[in-house]
């Protein structure tokens, strides 16, 4: 088969399935609160039974991170999102009512793109066919090329549920024909309704780029300023942890440990005892040119590698015990390779004079690649926390918690999501963690106010305007005018 017959293939696929998964979705949009949670309860608990087997195709399949955390991940993209969304109304009236003068009625948006990264694919999958489905979609799933089978696989097990409990055939789809053709089609066919693009920065331009309402990620280097008043024990523990799950393929793992200089000397002892290898500068040297290639783009060979792994690529030793690995760096940008975002188990270390200089440092590390993600700090000083999250130009703050479980919602109130917004600032639409809210819209049914249209504007419910403008007295004639005028109409 040619290169050209695969695409045609790909494209027609993806064609196929957004009309079926369209004329099972006006079918699904009729559904009571009652058929839809009950179909979503049963693909949440098919995909956490699959869970262990998933994740284990998830790794073997991408050759990325850790399979054991995988299923932590499916576990958390299936039970966890669900338990998150369940009691959330989206059929019908789901606020208000007529003595408060608004009902809101919530109404779907129509079929789903959702493109999967290959970095956590399984667990991305469940995420956005629950949040999809919940608010009476349908879904088309385009994985990454490097992850069609575990993505097949996972949409399979929630299909068979979803069926099984009432849903209608078609409703959730999953591409195997995958080309970057066929994701195009997919994207831009007249029945898509909404993108969800999670992956690479070159794909989610693509899904910016459709004329579609389109929610997108970011690149998120996450920088962890450690303060002074921390608690330096648990500020060790929670870095190196969270660094080193799942070989660091999260978006929002911590990528430079921004460490206050009165407490580094402990602060990195203790994150030795914790597994953190610190590399010399001929070590840091030769992980600069493996990482990353001449250009800066990533090497993708090395992401959500072992330090093990990736101490043989660069050929240089390291201990079998290590964790991840710790290069002490002192600049940001293109001639600090180390300072970009690095999906894989090596963490970049500064230093600063107080959280003054910290912020600053913070601050270059995301304009450099991680604008409007997030930020992690440990503090017990609510004074330095409230100025990082007043001035960071990022959505997504952390305090005293792991960024890798953190930012996704499991180890804080943030809504649980793996698909987590930028804000315009990054490029996207949206800052938030993207949940059930984001995949329907909500129709207003709005009575007159007790007040006539001229009494309230005198009330002050209509802004008066420029002072060069009319006069108030002469603006509440206009009103007047203009309400007997529609009267009359």
């Amino acid at each position: 088969m040619t290169q050209s017959d695969k695409d045609l293939r790909s494209i027609q696929e993806a064609r196929d399935m957004v009309e079926r998964a369209h004329q099972a979705q006006q079918v699904w949009a009729s559904a009571t609160q009652q058929q839809v949670d009950r179909v979503c309860e049963a693909m949440a608990q098919a995909a956490f039974i699959g869970a262990e087997r998933l994740g284990r195709m998830a790794a073997e399949e991408t050759g990325f991170g850790v399979p054991e955390h995988k299923k932590l991940k499916n576990e958390f993209g299936s039970k966890y999102v669900w338990e998150s969304i369940k009691d959330i109304k989206t059929v019908g009236i789901i606020r208000g009512d007529k003595a408060e003068g608004i009902i809101e009625i919530a109404w779907p948006m129509g079929v789903v793109a959702a493109l999967i990264p290959s970095t956590n694919p399984t667990s991305t999958v469940m995420n956005k066919v629950l949040m999809s489905v919940k608010a009476r979609n349908g879904i088309v799933i385009a994985p990454h090329p490097t992850a069609v089978n575990c993505c097949a696989a996972t949409t399979k097990v929630m299909v068979d549920a979803a069926v099984e409990a009432g849903a209608p055939p078609g409703l959730v789809n999953c591409l195997t024909q995958v080309s970057l053709e066929g994701t195009q089609e997919l994207m831009a066919h007249k029945r898509t309704a909404v993108i969800l693009a999670t992956g690479g920065t070159p794909m989610v331009r693509a899904a910016h780029s459709q004329g579609k309402p389109a929610y997108g990620v970011g690149p998120g280097n996450v920088p962890v300023y450690v303060d002074r008043s921390a608690d330096l024990e648990k500020a060790a523990k929670y870095i190196v942890g969270s660094k080193a799950f799942d070989y660091s393929v999260i978006c929002a793992t911590e990528q430079a440990v921004v460490a206050d200089r009165p407490i580094a000397r402990r602060l990195r002892q203790l994150m030795k005892s914790e597994g953190a290898y610190f590399v010399d500068e001929v070590q840091a040297d030769a992980l600069r040119k493996t990482l990353f290639r001449p250009d800066g783009s990533m090497n993708v060979a090395t992401v959500g590698k072992s330090p093990q792994y990736l101490a043989g690529l660069a050929g240089i030793q390291v201990p079998g015990q290590a964790r991840i690995l710790v290069a002490s760096l002192d600049k940001v940008g293109r001639d600090e390779p180390l300072s970009r975002e690095k999906l894989t188990t090596v963490l970049g270390w500064y230093e600063a004079n107080g959280w003054e200089a910290g912020c600053d440092r913070c601050i270059e590390l995301i304009r450099f690649g991680g604008t409007g993600h997030s930020l992690i700090i440990h503090a017990t000083d609510e004074k330095p926390v409230m100025a990082f999250g007043l001035e960071k130009p990022v959505f997504r703050i952390g305090v005293n918690t792991m960024g890798t479980l953190g930012m996704i919602g499991m180890t804080t109130n943030i809504m649980p999501s793996l698909t987590l917004g930028p804000g315009g600032i990054g490029g996207a639409i949206t800052g938030d963690n993207v949940t059930v809210h984001h995949l329907y819209n909500v129709k207003r049914i709005a009575y007159e106010t007790s007040r006539p249209p001229e009494e309230a504007f005198r009330a002050g419910a209509v802004p008066a305007g420029p002072v060069y403008g009319p006069s108030p007295d002469e603006l509440e004639a206009i009103v007047r005018e203009v309400v007997q005028e529609v009267l009359r109409a």
